[in-house]
């Protein structure tokens, strides 16, 4: 058997009893590593468990699926996934991979930044689709996301945007030689995913997320120290939220009474919040 096991969203805890119980009937537990990571090290996590886990890296599971398949069919693996098992397309490939080889799989659920998102107050049927926003390079400053954006809000959605994670990166020159050195893990902030934004508006210019633009932010979900800050784009950009992981949630139009209420508590600056509401959507204070 084959279990894809949601581990949730901060710390070992997390895991559910079933998850748990799967785990502990495992011969071999591979944790994947590059999609998202959980605020805990994986000793932490041996330690919980009683069970050694062995990272897996993108190329292990992208490529070199067998290591992990191996005897699946005879023994119990767990491949471990930080939120929800199907937060990613990576996944769901290894589950088709694993089929085709004729080994059960059985996926236990967990929480995910796509639904604890609504720990902000924006209610979750109020929002479309969910766009990825990565780091730009010196020659490379994707905008496609853009487009997304703009449908959501045209129909007035909220969109989430999940921010970049960079682990065992390599530098060119590392990677022309062959070299497997690695350069260190990074994880984009919101404050500078919201400075991506508002340089892509600009090139953009169609009015979908300028300096003015209702964003909240959040920063480790989940977690005890979690943060929700509710502002514009630019005090985003220039709002510190500390350790990863970090979203980042553009406001729509079709903003609730109750919705906006709640993102008062969590306001920057309540004033300049209140302004914001009562120009662009109507709410009064």
């Amino acid at each position: 058997m084959l279990y894809i096991v949601g581990l949730g969203l901060s710390d070992e805890r997390d895991i559910t009893v079933k998850g748990l119980e799967a785990v502990k009937s495992c011969e071999r537990v591979y944790l994947e590593a590059y999609t998202s990571i959980l605020m805990v090290d994986k000793q932490r996590l041996e330690e919980f468990y009683g069970k050694e886990v062995i990272i897996a890296h993108r190329e292990t599971v992208e490529s070199g699926s067998d290591e992990i398949l191996h005897d699946a069919d005879h023994v119990n693996v767990a491949f471990l996934v930080v939120g929800d098992p199907y937060g990613a397309t990576t996944h769901t490939d290894l589950v088709i991979r694993a089929r085709e080889r004729g080994i059960a799989v059985k996926t236990i659920h967990n929480a995910s930044i796509m639904n604890a998102v609504g720990a902000t107050g924006l209610q979750l049927y109020n929002f479309g689709q969910t766009v990825s926003i990565v780091f730009f390079t010196d020659d490379w400053r994707p905008d496609s996301f853009y487009d997304r954006v703009a449908e959501n809000a045209a129909l007035g959605l909220h969109t989430l945007c999940l921010l970049d994670i960079k682990v065992r990166e390599q530098t060119i020159e590392n990677l022309m030689r062959g070299r497997q050195i690695f350069e260190p893990p990074r994880y984009m902030s919101v404050s500078l995913a919201a400075q991506q934004l508002l340089e892509v508006e600009t090139a953009r210019a169609a009015g979908v997320c300028g300096e003015n633009a209702l964003a909240v932010g959040v920063a480790r979900v989940g977690s005890d120290d979690q943060i929700i800050r509710a502002g514009t784009l630019r005090q985003m950009a220039d709002f510190d939220f500390g350790t990863p992981l970090h979203s980042l949630v553009l406001v729509g139009s079709r903003l609730h009474l109750l919705e906006a209420e709640i993102l008062r508590e969590h306001a920057i600056d309540l004033e300049s919040l209140n302004h914001v509401l009562k120009q662009d959507y109507k709410i009064d204070a």
